[in-house]
C-alpha cells in the first residue's frame, strides 16, 4: 500500500459521504496516515467537516449532485457513514471504476430494512423475527393482527432507531404508525413489523472483512436503547460460548454475503444460547464507540485500516463502556461546561461531537471508560456524561 501526500497530486484520496461524529472519529484517524479526505453532509458544520481537507455541502439523496463531486475529486475510496445517500449512484459510479466501501450492493441493500431482511431470512436462513412489511395504514394494522401484540415497528430507511417505537395496543397504533412515517429517511415509504423478541439483552457484533485476514471479530458490545436510539453501550457482553459461536456463524454469513472490506455492525437479539439476527451496517457503530477506551484499536482505526488492506490487531485492552449526553431544546451554537468535573476520574474520556445546533434528544457527545469491571466502567461512562452540561443559548 502506498499513501501519497495530502493536497498534492498523488493524495491518497478518501470522499466521506456523511460527517456526523462516527465519521469525525474515521477523519482523525485517516489523518494520522497521511490521507486526504473531503466530507460531504446535507448541512453546514458536521462534525467530520470540521477535520477533513475540505467539505461539500449538498442533499446527499440527490445522485447528480453526489457524482459532480466524486468525478472532481476523483478519490482512491468512497465511503459511506450515512443511510441517507443516493445508493443507486453508488452502484453506477462502482461500475464506472470508482470504489465504493465496503461496496455499493451492501450500502444499497443495508440502507433497505426489506432488503437485508430478505436476504438474511429467506435467502441465507438466519434466524430473525418474524416480520410484515407495509405501506398503507390499512396493510399496517392487518400487519399487527397476524403478528399479534407486542410489535416493533419502524421505517424501512432509518437508522439511529429514528422512527421505531414498540406498540403493545391498539390504542398505541396511529402514534406509532405516524412516528414511523415522519422519522423515514432516503426514498422508501414503507414500515416494517416486526415480532417483539423477549430478549435476554442485544449485542453488536464488530465484523471486520478483510483483504488478507479473513472475517475478524470484536468482543462483543452490549448496549441500551432509550425510544429506539442508543444511550450507552459496554464491552465485553458476557454471553454463553454457544450464542456466541451462533452470533459470529451469523454475522459471517451475512457480510460475506453482502461484500467488500471494511467493518459492519451486525445486531442481535440473544436469551440464554437462543440468538435471532436483526440488523446490519456496513460502517463504524455507534456502539461501537466504546472501543475508543476499550480497545488497542478503536473501530474507526479497524475501519480504515480494513479499506486500506492494511494488518489489523484487535485486542481488548479493558472493560470498557460508552455513555451519552443530550441537548434537551433547539439552538444554535451550544456550548458545554462540567469538563473538570467529568475527567476528574481516570481513565475516563468526553468526546464532544461540535455539532452547530441543538433539538431535543439530540446527541451532543460521549463519554468512554475503562475499568477493571464491565460494571465500575458504566457507573463511571455514566457519572462523566451526566456531569456534562449542554448550554443551549438561543
Amino acid at each position: 500500500m502506498r499513501i501519497g501526500t495530502p493536497l498534492s497530486h498523488n493524495a491518497t484520496k478518501i470522499l466521506l459521504l456523511g460527517s456526523g461524529e462516527l465519521g469525525k472519529e474515521f477523519v482523525i484517524e485517516a489523518m494520522r496516515l497521511g490521507v486526504e479526505v473531503i466530507a460531504v453532509d446535507s448541512y453546514q458544520g458536521a462534525p467530520a467537516q470540521q477535520v477533513a481537507h475540505r467539505y461539500y455541502v449538498v442533499d446527499m439523496k440527490d445522485g447528480k449532485q453526489l457524482r459532480n463531486i466524486v468525478y472532481r475529486e476523483k478519490p482512491d475510496f468512497i465511503v459511506p457513514e450515512i443511510e441517507a445517500i443516493d445508493t443507486n449512484m453508488l452502484i453506477e459510479l462502482e461500475k464506472e471504476g470508482f470504489n465504493v466501501v465496503p461496496c455499493a450492493k451492501a450500502t444499497k441493500i443495508t440502507m433497505d430494512r426489506i432488503g437485508i431482511r430478505r436476504l438474511a431470512a429467506e435467502e441465507l436462513g438466519l434466524k430473525t423475527s418474524k416480520y410484515r412489511f407495509a405501506e398503507t395504514y390499512e396493510e399496517y394494522k392487518r400487519a399487527v393482527e397476524e403478528l399479534g401484540f407486542p410489535v416493533v415497528v419502524k421505517p424501512v430507511m432509518s437508522s439511529s432507531g429514528k422512527g421505531q417505537s414498540v406498540v403493545k395496543s391498539e390504542e398505541e397504533l396511529e402514534k406509532a404508525f405516524k412516528y414511523a412515517k415522519e422519522n423515514a429517511r432516503g426514498k422508501g415509504n414503507a414500515l416494517i413489523i416486526e415480532e417483539f423478541i423477549n430478549f435476554d439483552f442485544e449485542i453488536t457484533l464488530l465484523t471486520v472483512r478483510t483483504k488478507n485476514q479473513g472475517t475478524l471479530f470484536c468482543e462483543p458490545i452490549g448496549h441500551r436503547q432509550v425510544e429506539g436510539d442508543y444511550h450507552e453501550s459496554w464491552q465485553p457482553q458476557p454471553m454463553s460460548e454457544a450464542a456466541l459461536s451462533k452470533a459470529k456463524e451469523m454475522a459471517k454469513k451475512v457480510t460475506d454475503a453482502l461484500g467488500g472490506y471494511g467493518i459492519f455492525g451486525c445486531e442481535f437479539f440473544v436469551k440464554g444460547d437462543t440468538v435471532w439476527f436483526s440488523e446490519v451496517s456496513p460502517r463504524p457503530h455507534d456502539t461501537g464507540m466504546v472501543t475508543m477506551a476499550s480497545q488497542n484499536m478503536s473501530e474507526f482505526e479497524i475501519h480504515l485500516r480494513a479499506i486500506l488492506g492494511l494488518p489489523i490487531h484487535i485486542e481488548l485492552i479493558s472493560p470498557g463502556a460508552s455513555y451519552c449526553f443530550h441537548a434537551r431544546t433547539n439552538s444554535v451554537a451550544p456550548s458545554y461546561e462540567g469538563i473538570e468535573e467529568a475527567l476528574k476520574e481516570p481513565n475516563v474520556w468526553v468526546r464532544i461531537f461540535g455539532k452547530p445546533t441543538t433539538r431535543p434528544k439530540r446527541r451532543m457527545g460521549v463519554a468512554v471508560a475503562r475499568a477493571e469491571t464491565v460494571e465500575k466502567a458504566r457507573e463511571k461512562a455514566k457519572r462523566a456524561a451526566e456531569s456534562m452540561r449542554v448550554i443551549e443559548e438561543l
